[in-house]
Formats: C-alpha cells, structure tokens, sequence
C-alpha cells in the first residue's frame, strides 16, 4: 500500500466516523468518493484521476441520494412526547435532585421529573417542560 492508497482509506474511515456520529447524512457521499479513489489508488492510477474519482463519485451520490434524505427527514413524524416541549405542567410530586424524585403532570399524563435548574420545586407549583431525555421531562418552574 503506498501513500495515496493510506490517505484514501484513512479519509474513507474519517468519513465514516464523521456519518457514525452525527447520523444526519453529511459524509456519506465522500465515503463513496474516498473508496473509489482508493480502489484507484491500490489499480496505480495517477494522483489527478485519484483526485477527479473522488470529485466526480462524491458529487454523483451527492445529487442522487442528497434529494432522498431530504424527503424521508420531511416525513418524519413528530411522537407525542415532542408535542408536550413548551408545554405547563403541575408538579405532583415535589421535584428533588438530592433525592431523584420528582413528577409532573402534563397534558393529562404523569411524568417522571427534573428540574433544569437543579433546584427544588413543591409539589403544586406550575412548570414549563423545557427538554425530555428518556421518560422523564426537565422542567423550569415559571414565576408568577
């Protein structure tokens, strides 16, 4: 393996570690490019076609699958838990950090919950959700 053939399948495992992070589709189509510049590179083709494979393979899967990831990201649906961000709330059971309790009812259902602040909140006090992370919901106390 030369020098090119390392760069090519390093850049092919960065953008590969990029998609696995982020899951939103950003490297996907310079994983194609990197990989045919590679297999370019292990053929010995010279540097500049290394370099137009991975420019034109990239921009290829760019145009076909960039428009099929815009489409099934505008056909998610939102679940219900989404609905209740911004949403008041009550607090049934006095929210406590030190203690980890703490619930909320909200929107006609109970839910675990946390203070954003980290304070404590009594029990009947009105609260606003500002996050869910799980089945619990984080909640702002709002002041009269």
């Amino acid at each position: 393996m030369d020098g090119y053939s390392i760069f090519w399948a390093c850049a092919a495992a960065v953008f590969i570690i990029v998609e696995a992070l982020t899951a939103a589709l950003v490297s996907v189509w310079f994983i194609g490019g990197a990989v045919a510049a590679l297999i370019a590179a292990l053929l010995g083709a010279p540097l500049w076609l290394q370099i137009a494979l991975f420019a034109v393979v990239s921009a290829a899967l760019l145009a076909a699958l960039r428009p099929l990831a815009k489409k099934s990201a505008a056909n998610r649906e939102r679940t219900n838990a989404d609905r209740i961000l911004g949403a008041r709330g009550v607090v049934t059971e006095t929210i406590d950090p030190l203690q980890g309790t703490g619930a909320a009812k909200i929107d006609g259902k109970e839910w675990s919950a946390r203070s954003v602040s980290d304070g404590v909140i009594a029990a009947g006090s009105v609260v606003r959700v500002e996050r869910i992370e799980g089945v619990k919901v984080f909640v702002k106390e709002e002041t009269a």
